[in-house]
């Protein structure tokens, strides 16, 4: 599950990381106040931020305008035109693609006078199976070429997930960041800050870019976050329903939010030939094995090992909700899950729907024979495959 900018930043700010002043507004009336408050308290200027789940917001546009998804305001007025543009406007950012996202809150915060910034990262390597925290001097928009061209400018700092991060590594980090005298000890609070958030609200991800050494109180330099980026694992959303409730459905595919509730696992994707599968290494195998024959996979849908009749009813009305489906290939190894269940749960979705695409259905494993069995004596139109690669080969040709 990912989180908005604004509500990374507020939990940094529960765990002591330094974070700007600022609220968020779902209004424009509500974000002129909240910049009108700022200035009153002596803020020299204040940035508006649309708060969307995709990155690249500052180079972005708010379709049909010129307007920008991140401004800088110097008044009160300047800032409720920026949050009047931006609000209800579609942002379009290299990660959003040309549909781009409805905006439907804005981030009011202070801005910082900015002389260098870093990069800043925590997240889970799947290759050693701990958490790592990355740094780089050179961070802002521009991160992902600085990853893929100088590779050797981030710094990783791999971390023992039964010690946590400890206050030398961040020390070292901090130095490696050319980060000197008085900004060390604000940038180990700030490291530790980050890595307790993302070790205690079960993160995949914990990103600040950029980290910034700004103009602090008195004229003194600061470590601030100015921008975050937090993602959920959602299997330990069970121990944080708090966060939970920071979900924003409108941000998710719509067919996506309604796999969710099946507890299906469910991925749109570009193609026309649609998958159900129990398993995600499997699932994975069945659109590779569907594009090697010359067919383009719709989806990715697992519905997981356990899975009974009403969830594979339900996959298939989320799958036939996409209207670029042309054909299905069911693709099922019976372990716990039983084939027969699958098959009653097959044939009454087929019935249900009134599905008229071709269908071909791969089934292994336990009670295949009674599954085959019930799909045979159906009297319905569905094709059976032998292999995957048999069923690959007929779903493309039918489709074709």
């Amino acid at each position: 599950m990912n989180l908005h900018e604004y509500q990374a930043k507020e939990i940094l700010r529960k765990f002591g990381a330094p974070v700007p002043r600022g609220a968020s507004a779902a209004s424009v009336d509500e974000a002129a106040a909240i910049a009108e408050r700022m200035f009153a308290d002596g803020v020299g200027a204040v940035v508006v931020k649309a708060q969307i789940h995709a990155g690249g917001r500052g180079k972005g546009v708010i379709e049909g305008s010129d307007q920008r998804g991140v401004q800088v305001c110097g008044d009160a007025a300047t800032a409720r035109r920026a949050a009047s543009r931006m609000l209800g406007g579609c942002l379009v950012t290299k990660q959003t693609g040309p549909e781009g996202r409805v905006v439907r809150r804005v981030l009011v915060e202070a801005a910082s006078k900015i002389s260098r910034e870093l990069y800043l990262a925590v997240l889970l390597d799947r290759g050693t199976g701990r958490p790592v925290m990355m740094g780089s001097p050179a961070g802002g928009m521009d991160i992902e070429e600085v990853a893929a061209e100088t590779p050797e400018k981030i710094i990783r700092v791999d971390v023992d997930p039964l010690l946590g991060l400890q206050a030398f590594q961040a020390r070292r980090l901090a130095a490696a960041l050319a980060l000197r005298g008085e900004l060390i000890p604000q940038a180990v609070q700030a490291m530790l800050g980050l890595y307790r958030v993302f070790w205690e609200c079960d993160a995949s991800l914990v990103e600040v870019n950029p980290l910034v050494v700004a103009e602090g109180e008195g004229g003194k330099p600061a470590i601030i976050a100015l921008d975050a980026k937090m993602n959920l694992d959602a299997n330990a959303l069970f121990r944080h329903p708090d966060l939970l409730a920071w979900r924003d459905l409108g941000e998710e595919a719509p067919l996506e939010v309604e796999a969710s509730k099946f507890h299906l696992n469910y991925i749109k994707l570009d193609g026309n030939i649609a998958c159900m599968v129990n398993g995600a290494g499997l699932a994975m195998a069945t659109m590779d094995i569907i594009k090697h024959s010359g067919g383009s996979p719709a989806n990715f849908l697992d519905v997981g090992g356990g899975a009974n009749r009403d969830q594979v009813a339900a996959a298939f009305r989320i799958i036939l909700a996409d209207p670029h489906v042309k054909g299905i290939l069911v693709n099922i190894f019976g372990g716990i899950m039983k084939c027969d269940v699958i098959a009653e749960g097959i044939l009454a979705a087929v019935k249900e729907t009134g599905l008229k695409l071709p269908l071909v259905i791969r089934l292994e494993g336990t009670n295949v024979e009674a599954g085959r069995r019930l799909l045979a004596q159906s009297g319905l139109s569905l094709l059976a495959a032998d292999s995957l690669a048999d069923a690959a080969k007929k779903v493309v040709a039918a489709v074709q």
